[in-house]
């Protein structure tokens, strides 16, 4: 069969990279074309067009790139045409996906979505787009069945596919006694900071967790960074401070670490996946700041408090991510803080929440069952 995935992002480029693996596993003849990454071309996709193209992030950033948009649609529609698939496949990124989605569908061709686009956060109306436009839609929250019920859409809950990603991963390292010595550190406990994978975040949101540093002598913090962000980015913000930069290797540093400082967003649930207390970090500019004030609809804006639907972790979001608030916070879950035990016993909730490892097998097998089934009703 011929798949075309769309994913806009490094998430999406990991839970393609695992999608398209199990494809591959399910049906040996696929051919799969891919917008996405660097992931998603070693698991087996051919990549037209990378994520580090596409990621426009914030209202400013995105009127700065109207163009560009424009000439990505375009091209990706022209794409599509030219192969040909059975089903196209959109991974979240919804302002350009949806917009691709009524094109393809108009277009005559099968449409699947894998991990929905945060509508259940803001901009409600867009599921109109997707009960029009969707063939199928797989999520990856099980808060989401009900999101979609009240809309009249049947949506699949086959897992989440981190706790897929966070076993295989954590299955191939050494003994956390080894990590340090594995990742070039010092044999002191480790505090991780994960400053999100857009230059924006990282300019805005790691000074404050960097003016952390001088208050716990007794731990080395670690920067897990990420290949697409410039060393001399990081380093200028790092500057004389004792912060060890390592990229791509986000889930070493996270399993070593007793404590993390997190942005928003997938981080958060691979913090808790591999049992590290964390404190959300978020900040971004007053714009975009100001226009999701207007229009989110969530009480959390962390993965993982949005699934247990109480406050399991601490977010500090905006004017509230001050050195006093991060400070105390990070006293708290740390060995012998007052919140780490019952964060860590959340964790245990969180993980019986989302249930077993396989959700991309399932996912694959779905879908491929699915498609041969349209097939044969023809």
């Amino acid at each position: 069969m011929r798949f075309f995935i769309i994913a806009g992002e490094q998430s999406g480029d990991l839970h393609g990279s695992n999608l398209v693996r199990e494809l591959i596993k399910t049906d040996k003849d696929s051919e799969i074309l891919c917008w996405g990454g660097d992931l998603m071309e070693s698991a087996g996709a051919k990549l037209l067009i990378h994520y580090k193209k596409l990621a426009f992030m914030g209202f400013t950033a995105v009127v700065k790139n109207l163009g560009a948009i424009a000439k990505n649609l375009t091209l990706c529609k022209q794409q599509i045409t030219d192969f040909n698939p059975d089903v196209i496949i959109f991974i979240d990124y919804p302002g350009f996906n949806l917009r691709i989605a009524a094109f393809a569908k108009n277009a005559g061709f099968t449409t699947y979505y894998y991990i929905s686009p945060k509508l259940w956060a803001w901009n409600e109306r867009r599921v109109k787009k997707i009960k029009k436009h969707i063939d199928r839609m797989y999520i990856i929250f099980p808060f989401e069945v009900e999101f979609y019920k009240k809309h009249n859409i049947s949506v699949e809950y086959r897992g989440n596919p981190l706790v897929d990603e966070t076993e295989s991963r954590i299955a191939s390292f050494p003994p956390k006694s080894e990590i340090c010595k594995y990742l070039g550190l010092a044999e002191k406990p480790i505090i991780a900071l994960l400053a999100g994978s857009r230059r924006h975040e990282v300019e805005l949101i790691l000074p404050s967790m960097i003016k952390m540093v001088h208050f716990f002598p007794g731990y080395q913090f670690v920067l897990a960074g990420v290949k697409n962000l410039p060393d001399e980015l990081y380093y200028r913000i790092i500057g004389n401070e004792p912060v060890k930069l390592i990229k791509e290797k986000t889930y070493e540093i996270l399993y070593a670490s007793d404590a993390s400082l997190v942005t928003s967003g997938t981080a958060t649930l691979e913090a808790a996946l591999l049992d590290v207390p964390q404190v959300v970090c978020y900040k971004t500019d007053f714009l975009t700041a100001l226009l999701a004030w207007m229009v989110i609809r969530v009480e959390y804006i962390s993965l993982v408090n949005l699934i247990m639907d109480f406050e399991v972790i601490k977010e500090l979001v905006q004017y509230k991510m001050t050195e006093k608030s991060i400070l105390r916070e990070l006293k708290a879950i740390l060995p012998g803080g007052i919140k780490r035990e019952k964060t860590l016993s959340d964790y245990e909730g969180l993980k019986k929440i989302l249930g077993p490892a396989g959700a991309s097998g399932r996912v694959a097998r779905d879908m491929i069952a699915e498609l041969k089934r349209s097939v044969c009703s023809i």
